[in-house]
């Protein structure tokens, strides 16, 4: 199979660039820090026109209604992508209120996804003091973003069901262990009850004449 000019240089240049960040330790496991377990406040980076700022808030507001979306818009795509990708991570990370920051954009070509490869990029989420999410194209898509961010989901949607719990399984949760203290709190209302009457019963054996 052929394989254009054009996209077998940008393959060229991606491990060459793979391979020296990695080297750097870019990519190392020990530094990617876990995330926040219910996070308040989400940070979207990617398009506001496109159709995964919308699944991403859909599938947010499905699982976990009560977290906040702020959007810190950018092109994901052409010769500008790549330096607003850059200035909307720095601008998140200067708020104090964003738990967690999801990179997201539809599928494409090697071309097409390429800000995403972008060294700059790769440095920028690197010094992420926020947890970043990746959701970049499709499962079978794999960027430099994708192995420096501290999460690699295979989809945008993907991104947002890692980064929020199912408020679905917490009431589940709850309710669970709502009836194991109810269970609990009246096992021990018994016994204390079995045990106060066993002591009047001896105070009565030992002193009868006494109320």
């Amino acid at each position: 199979i052929a394989v254009p000019e054009g996209v077998g240089a940008l393959q060229a240049q991606f491990e060459a660039l793979k391979q020296r960040l990695e080297e750097e330790g870019l990519f190392e496991p020990s530094r990617k820090r876990p995330l926040p377990e219910f996070p308040q406040v989400i940070g979207m980076v990617t398009s506001p026109t496109g159709a995964v700022l919308h699944d991403i808030c859909h599938v947010l507001e499905r699982r976990y209604p009560i977290v906040k979306v702020l959007v810190a818009p950018t092109p994901v795509q052409g010769d500008e992508a790549a330096d607003g990708i850059v200035g909307a991570l720095e601008a998140l990370n200067r708020r104090d209120d964003v738990d967690t920051i999801i990179l997201a954009r539809g599928g494409g070509s090697l071309e097409e996804l390429w800000p995403f490869n972008e060294e700059s990029v790769a440095r920028a989420i690197y010094a992420s003091r926020i947890p970043v999410v990746s959701g970049v194209g499709h499962e079978t898509n794999f960027t430099i973003a994708d192995y420096v961010a501290d999460v690699r989901a295979p989809t945008p949607s993907a991104a947002a069901e890692i980064a929020v719990p199912d408020a679905t399984v917490l009431r589940e949760q709850v309710v669970s262990q709502g009836e194991y203290l109810r269970q609990l709190l009246s096992g021990l209302v018994t016994d204390l009850r079995y045990s106060l009457k066993a002591s009047e019963q001896r105070l009565w054996f030992l002193a009868p004449n006494i109320e």
